[in-house]
C-alpha cells in the first residue's frame, strides 16, 4: 500500500474543534508539497498490491520520516510524538483512532528500501521545484565533509575483546540452534577483559617519568590480546566446520521429510536461527583476523594502511579519515560531497568509503547537477582541494563558464593576478557558506552521525535527511 485515502473523516475528527486539527504553518507548506503521487513511485518496485501482508503506507512512512529528520529524533521518539500530537496524525494521515506504525516497523522499511528510495526521493523533489522554478543554478558551491559511523573509538583492545566476547555469543547460539554441541570453545571473556581493564588503567598514567614503561605494559598486554584472540579464532573455525555439516545435514532431513509429507514448523525456525548464526560466525572470523593482523603490525612499528583498516565489527565498511580538525584530527566513517546553490538547497550530495581525493569527484558531481536542472550552473565555487588545472577543462567541458577555485601548489604570476582579483575573491567568500550548509545538516538533519552500518546504510540516512532539507527550504520557496 503506497498511500491512505480517507473518503471521510472520522466520528473523532468532526467533534473536535478546528483549531485542534490546523496543521503548523511549516507543516501545512510541506503538507501540500508531498501531497503529490510522484514520491511514491520510488516505493512501487519493493511492493506487491496482491503479495504479503498490508504494509504501513509509504505516505505514513515517508511523514513520519521527514518528522523524525527534521527535528532530530529518534525511531522510538518519532512514534512516540506522533502517537500524542493530533497535528502531526493529521500530518502523518493517521487518524486520531488509528494505529501508529512500531518503530521497528519504520526500520525495516528504512533497511527495505535503502539508499535506491531516497535518491529517487530526492530526484523527484528536485524536479518538482525545478518545473516551479524555485531552483536557481547560477551559483553553486562544493565541499566535503565526514559523516562518522556509529562507532565507539577503535583501539586494538576494545576490537579484540569485542571480537573474542562476539564469537562466544554467537558460539552459543549455535550450540542453542543444535549445531555443533560437541565442539569445545573455551571461554576467554575473563582473561581479557582482565587484559583490557588492566591496558586501560596505564593508558590513564599522567606521570611523564612512568610513561615509557606503562607504553610497554600497553604493548605487552596487547600481544597477550592478540593471543587470546587468535586461540579464539582457531576453536571458532573448528566450531564454524562442524555448524556447517550440521546445517548440510539438516537440510538434509528437511527435504526428506517433505518428500514423506511430514514438515515441523519448529524445526524450519531452528535451522533458520542455525544458518543466521554461522553467517554471522564466519563474517566475525573474517573481522576477528583482519583484527589480529593489523594489531600485529601495529606491535611490529608499522601502521596499518587506512583504505584497509578494520575500525569496527559491525561495520566493515567504515574507515579513518583524516581531515585536520581541530580537536578531531582522525574521524571513522565514510566521506560525503555536498553542492547547494544561493538558496541552500543541496543540488547534489555523495557518500563515498574511504577518504578519495577531492578533484576527481567535482565534474560528475556538477554533471548530475546540470542533468536535473536542465543546464550547467554559470559559476562553480569549491576549495583549493579541488584545484587542478584538469578540473577547470572538464567544468568548462560541461558549460560552466566561471571557475573560482584556488589551484594547489604555487600558482604563476597570471594565475595569482586572477585569483586576487575582486569577483574571485568575492566568490571564494561566498564559497566558505557552504561550510555553514554541512554544519546545518550536521546539526539539524543527522549528518553528524549515521544510525544505519555500511555504505548503504550511510547513503541511505544522509539521504533521508537532504530530503528532509530540502523539503523545508523549497516548501519555505513556494510560499
Amino acid at each position: 500500500m503506497l498511500r491512505t485515502v480517507a473518503d471521510q473523516p472520522s466520528l473523532w475528527e468532526a467533534i473536535l474543534p478546528e483549531e485542534l486539527l490546523r496543521l503548523p504553518e511549516e507543516l501545512a507548506r510541506i503538507d501540500r508539497l508531498l501531497d503529490d503521487p510522484v514520491f511514491f513511485t520510488p516505493f512501487e518496485s519493493f511492493f506487491h498490491a496482491r503479495l504479503g501482508r498490508p504494509s504501513t503506507p509509504i505516505e505514513t512512512y515517508l511523514r513520519m520520516m521527514f518528522l523524525k529528520f527534521r527535528y532530530r529524533l529518534s525511531f522510538e521518539s518519532v512514534c512516540v510524538q506522533v502517537s500524542d500530537s493530533i497535528s502531526w496524525r493529521q500530518f502523518c494521515r493517521i487518524g486520531i483512532d488509528g494505529k501508529v506504525p512500531e518503530a521497528t516497523t519504520l526500520m525495516k522499511l528504512t533497511s527495505r528500501c535503502g539508499s535506491v528510495a531516497t535518491e529517487a526521493l530526492n530526484e523527484a523533489l528536485l524536479a518538482k521545484a525545478v518545473a516551479a522554478n524555485l531552483v536557481r543554478t547560477d551559483k553553486v558551491r562544493v565541499d566535503t565533509t565526514v559523516v562518522e559511523a556509529n562507532v565507539t573509538y577503535p583501539t586494538d583492545s576494545g576490537l579484540l575483546a569485542k571480537a573474542v566476547n562476539r564469537i562466544l555469543a554467537t558460539g552459543r547460539r549455535i550450540k542453542a540452534a543444535g549445531g555443533a554441541i560437541g565442539t569445545k570453545v573455551r571461554d576467554r571473556s575473563r582473561a581479557v577483559g582482565r587484559r583490557a581493564h588492566e591496558l586501560n588503567a596505564k593508558l590513564r598514567t599522567r606521570n611523564a617519568a612512568a610513561k615509557d614503561e606503562a607504553m610497554a605494559i600497553v604493548k605487552r598486554k596487547n600481544a597477550e590480546l592478540a593471543d587470546l584472540a587468535e586461540a579464539t579464532l582457531s576453536d571458532a573455525k573448528r566450531l564454524l566446520g562442524n555448524a556447517k555439516r550440521a546445517v548440510r545435514k539438516a537440510k538434509t532431513e528437511a527435504a526428506r521429510r517433505k518428500v514423506e509429507g511430514c514438515t515441523d514448523p519448529a524445526q524450519g525456525r531452528r535451522r533458520g536461527r542455525l544458518v543466521r548464526a554461522v553467517n554471522h560466525l564466519t563474517d566475525l572470523i573474517k573481522a576477528t583476523s583482519q583484527i589480529i593482523v593489523q594489531t600485529r603490525q601495529r606491535l611490529a612499528g608499522t601502521m596499518p594502511a587506512a583504505a584497509s583498516r578494520r575500525v569496527s565489527l559491525h561495520d566493515p565498511e567504515a574507515r579513518p579519515i583524516a581531515k585536520g580538525r581541530l580537536g578531531k584530527p582522525v574521524e571513522f566513517g565514510y566521506k560525503a560531497q555536498v553542492c547547494d546553490n544561493v538558496d541552500g538547497i543541496v543540488l547534489d550530495h555523495d557518500v563515498q568509503p574511504g577518504n578519495p581525493p577531492d578533484a576527481p569527484r567535482l565534474a560528475p558531481c556538477i554533471g548530475r547537477v546540470k542533468k536535473r536542472t536542465g543546464k550547467a550552473p554559470r559559476t562553480v565555487a569549491a576549495d583549493r582541494g579541488y584545484g587542478e588545472a584538469a578540473v577547470d577543462d572538464e567544468l568548462t567541458e560541461l558549460g560552466v563558464t566561471k571557475v573560482v577555485i584556488p589551484r594547489k601548489g604555487r600558482p604563476s604570476k597570471a594565475r595569482q593576478a586572477h585569483e586576487h582579483s575582486r569577483h574571485f575573491r568575492q566568490t571564494i567568500k561566498w564559497r566558505t557558506g557552504c561550510e555553514g550548509r554541512i554544519s546545518h545538516l550536521k546539526r539539524n538533519y543527522g549528518w553528524n552521525r549515521t544510525r544505519l552500518d555500511t555504505l548503504e546504510g550511510a547513503r541511505t540516512w544522509t539521504g533521508h535527511g537532504t530530503f528532509a532539507h530540502n523539503l523545508t527550504k523549497i516548501a519555505a520557496l513556494a510560499a
